[in-house]
């Protein structure tokens, strides 16, 4: 994985990516991939990425990400 990570960081910096596109890039996958393996409950979320639930629903309102993970509801 390391390798992998090397790899594509050279990519980016290549390409003219600055960092802070990377890390917010990074970030809303990030959030994105706990929200979908918690299935949208944000308590799990958090504890999954090791942050205060509050600071999840802070980066989720700056990142217009509010309807990623939810399981939908049968009718």
């Amino acid at each position: 994985m390391k390798e992998q990570l090397e790899s594509l960081v050279g990519s980016m910096v290549e390409r003219g990516i600055l960092l802070e596109e990377a890390l917010e890039e990074f970030e809303k996958k990030f959030i994105k991939q706990a929200l979908e393996q918690s299935g949208g409950n944000q308590s799990r979320a958090a504890s999954i990425l090791g942050i205060h639930r509050n600071t999840l629903s802070r980066k989720l309102d700056e990142y217009k990400m509010h309807h990623v993970g939810r399981q939908r509801r049968g009718r």
